[in-house]
């Protein structure tokens, strides 16, 4: 590549962030590129921690002389009244409305740039996201959060979360649920390092005059960039028609659920199985949501004294003392669900490899049904670990199964447009966190109103959620490989992928790379740059956890 080549922006050259000049050279080692997905992926999966900063932002005005607000109007405009913990949580409710749409949204430009410009746009939206809602907090302006983290932030999730999607699946065509499984287990990996660096970090800031939470921010955001940055640009993409030594493609049939064709971005959505996978996925993370989002109460309600040693005690005859000390135990709980959740994404994604996408969904719709009816029984019968592992068992599924799903629709639809396909999918995902929440919540305050106890108030919820696996099965039984008049032509493939072939490695398999699972030193020091911050939160979550047992 001449030097002209290398100067960003002219006509006809190549750019720092263009996808032609990130296409992997040999020598090339494909274990570089997971570290990479996870260095983003633990970055922007802070999204489920942002609920760490609630209380605090809550009292941003001081717990005295200043009221809450009365409105949500109120609270987005006025300066002088302290928001209300439901009017900081709108900011996650745009976090997964905005990822799903910019996923949608921009999933075709990310497969025409490559995912390194889409990586230094995620950290810019990401992190810039995170410094403007720092100056809506410093100036105690709700609408300016709202904007910076929830909108701003909400457009680089999406893009952070679907850019390493397609590259890893061309990188591991023989492994493609682990290699998406290890980078999406990032993204539920992320709250479990960002929240206790933020309480560490806003004890640091904290001042009589300040709740430390703006300071946090921008730290965080500083932090958070670098790593994406690094993320960004240790991606790279295999020269087309290249594959591992050894391996070669699945023999493809007419009743094959691995295809070896390739759907366009623009007929997809036009087929029977994207809208069955769709009906999958938003039925798995409907049910998952639901128990996440009432996890830590459910818990409380349902063992009240039991969990502190008081078996006589119902919830509400509790003391508030009791009360903060069984909250506590719940936190350890919701801990304990989040090492499930993300062991799950790499667990469920890696077996997928072994017994085939269909199967694992299959798996957890079945598996789902039976643990979700069992978990009222483990409740009426004060089994509390039976109970913990139950809901330890849904949450690793409610993890595989995003994990999974890219895989499922690179078999389906092949891996030309996979990123982008995944992108306009995560709207089931954007649906589902609508659907499961509504549901879970309005099912409990109408059988509170109907003078059901609280510890059974959950009983009927769980058979809802276990309805809408149902659902998830039968739609998963409906998938089948595709009809040929969606496939592209040979000539048209190669029209698309032709700016990344390589003259000389197709089909020359063993000059390129290092082989199909070897590590070098530069491999490990990625690791250990992604794999350190991982453990410490692995340790953290643990530390909580204890007092559960």
């Amino acid at each position: 590549m001449s030097a002209a080549t290398d100067v960003i922006g002219g006509v006809g050259q190549v750019g720092l962030l263009d996808r032609e000049r990130i296409v992997a050279k040999p020598g090339f080692n494909r274990w570089l590129v997971p570290p990479a997905a996870l260095a983003i992926h633990l970055c922007i999966g802070m999204a489920y921690g942002f609920s760490v900063f609630w209380l605090p932002l809550s009292q941003a005005l001081g717990t005295t002389g200043a009221e809450a607000c009365g409105s949500l109007g109120a609270a987005l405009f006025s300066t002088n009244c302290n928001w209300r913990v439901a009017d900081l949580g709108w900011i996650y409710t745009l976090f997964f409305v905005l990822l799903g749409c910019s996923a949608a949204i921009w999933g075709g430009w990310l497969e025409r740039s490559g995912p390194r410009k889409a990586g230094v746009v995620s950290a810019v939206c990401w992190c810039g996201g995170m410094l403007i809602a720092a100056l809506g907090i410093y100036t105690h302006q709700l609408w300016v959060m709202w904007l910076g983290a929830g909108v701003i932030g909400g457009i680089g999730l999406g893009l952070g979360y679907i850019s390493p999607v397609s590259t890893l699946i061309k990188w591991f065509p023989d492994r493609r649920g682990m290699a998406t499984g290890m980078a999406i287990m990032g993204f539920g990996g992320g709250a479990m390092i960002g929240a206790p660096l933020a309480n560490l970090l806003m004890g640091y800031f904290r001042t009589p005059d300040s709740v430390g939470v703006w300071q946090t921010f921008v730290v965080m955001a500083i932090i958070y960039f670098a790593f994406m940055m690094s993320g960004a640009f240790g991606y790279r993409i295999p020269p087309a028609g290249w594959r591992p030594e050894g391996w070669s493609p699945p023999a493809g049939s007419s009743t094959s659920m691995i295809t070896t064709r390739h759907v366009h971005l623009r007929d997809a959505h036009k087929t029977k199985q994207f809208w069955m996978i769709w009906i999958v996925l938003c039925m798995n993370v409907s049910a998952g949501i639901g128990v996440i989002g009432m996890a830590s109460p459910m818990l409380q309600e349902i063992f009240g004294g039991r969990l502190i040693g008081l078996p006589d005690l119902t919830f509400n005859e509790l003391s508030v003392e009791q009360k903060a000390g069984i909250a506590a135990i719940a936190a350890g709980f919701a801990g304990l669900l989040s090492l499930f959740n993300i062991g799950g994404r790499f667990f469920w994604a890696s077996l997928s490899d072994k017994i085939g996408r269909k199967n694992t969904y299959f798996t957890f719709f079945v598996l789902g049904i039976v643990l979700y009816a069992l978990a009222p029984t483990a409740a009426g019968m004060g089994n509390q670990v039976l109970f913990v592992l139950i809901f330890g068992i849904i949450l690793s599924m409610y993890g595989g199964g995003f994990a999974t799903i890219p895989a499922y629709l690179a078999d389906i639809f092949g891996t030309q447009f996979v990123g982008a396909i995944h992108g306009r999918l995560l709207t089931a995902w954007a649906t589902a966190g609508i659907l499961g929440p509504v549901v879970v919540n309005y099912i409990r305050e109408f059988q509170l109103q109907a003078g059901v106890p609280r510890e059974q108030v959950y009983d009927f919820t769980m058979y809802i959620l276990a309805g809408m696996l149902v659902i998830g099965l039968i739609a998963n039984m409906l998938v089948k490989p595709l009809d040929q008049k969606w496939f592209m032509s040979d000539e048209e493939v190669a029209s698309l992928q032709a700016k990344t072939a390589a003259t000389g490695y197709q089909g020359s398999h063993g000059s390129f790379g290092i082989g199909r699972g070897s590590f070098d030193g530069r491999a490990l020091l990625a690791w250990l740059a992604v794999g350190i911050p991982i453990l410490w939160g692995v340790w953290v979550t643990l530390k909580s956890t204890a007092a559960l047992f």
